[in-house]
């Protein structure tokens, strides 16, 4: 296996005695023009890593928030293709910030990995989440992305026994993901308590970074598992956020434009909260 993307491993050289804010945003929402945009001004809220959902017609790990956000995207026709011409945009301007693509096989799957990986590292993609690729069923594939300095990431769950943890531990490049409860994205009720308890279990196998996401909604969430992760995931609330503000633009009579700037800017000032808190 090749050495971890040279972009995941400097963000987290930054980061090291702070937790990294990863927020995830769908491609294509609020809108595909808007998408690159979002991106940079998460960056300048204080993202360290993006993680880029491609839109899939059933995201069975996705809460609601996130799968009206996908239906969205999708009625834009917005598709893998797309997503990777959003990320090559982002990359004309920013050449330092790692972009994850988080997604389903089924997209990757009909390009073909072999294209997959042509065409994903010749846009910028540092990082590459399928959520139904298993770690025993893609050696050859993670070794594909490896060879293309694209780090294969996964997810670990509260129900993730110590095999499976060792099986990831073997492919996983970058940093993993814990889904710090059982459910879908955006679910609450966290217990920080077994979350660190878990990632405790997980570092005596894993060696790279590891991430918690689902369910953090707020700031004060965010910092209390950020004083046991390597870095927090946040998506559902911050997707929230922008449906929220593009809700009330409409309401207003906003331009698409105008109300997309809107949204964007809603997305910023929350994340830049979250980011804030982190650092305190």
């Amino acid at each position: 296996m090749n050495s971890s993307n040279p972009r995941i491993k400097a963000a987290f050289a930054k980061t090291a005695g702070r937790t990294a804010l990863i927020p995830y945003v769908t491609a294509g929402d609020p809108s595909v023009a808007a998408t690159p945009l979002l991106m940079h001004q998460l960056v300048k809220a204080g993202a360290d890593v993006l993680e880029l959902g491609i839109p899939f017609s059933d995201p069975m790990a996705d809460g609601p928030v996130i799968q009206r956000a996908a239906e969205r995207a999708i009625k834009r026709g917005v598709g893998l293709r797309k997503v990777l011409e959003m990320v090559a945009q982002f990359r004309r301007d920013d050449t330092t910030t790692p972009v994850v693509l988080m997604g389903y096989a089924n997209p990757i799957e009909r390009m073909g990995q072999d294209v997959f990986v042509h065409e994903a590292s010749k846009a910028g993609v540092d990082g590459v989440l399928v959520v139904d690729y298993p770690p025993e069923e893609i050696v050859d594939f993670a070794a594909q992305l490896g060879s293309a300095q694209i780090d294969p990431i996964f997810l670990l769950a509260p129900t993730s026994t110590d095999a499976r943890i060792q099986q990831v531990a073997k492919v996983a490049r970058g940093y993993v993901y814990y889904v710090s409860l059982k459910g879908v994205t955006g679910a609450g009720n966290i217990d920080t308590v077994d979350v660190a308890q878990r990632l405790a279990e997980i570092r005596k196998h894993v060696t790279i970074p590891v991430g918690v996401g689902f369910g953090i909604r707020d700031a004060d969430s965010a910092k209390r598992l950020g004083a046991h992760a390597d870095a927090v995931v946040i998506g559902s609330k911050l997707i929230e956020t922008m449906e929220q503000s593009v809700a009330r633009s409409e309401q207003s009579g906003l331009a698409s434009a105008d109300a997309d700037a809107a949204a964007i800017k809603a997305a910023a000032e929350w994340l830049e909260s979250i980011h804030q808190a982190l650092r305190k």
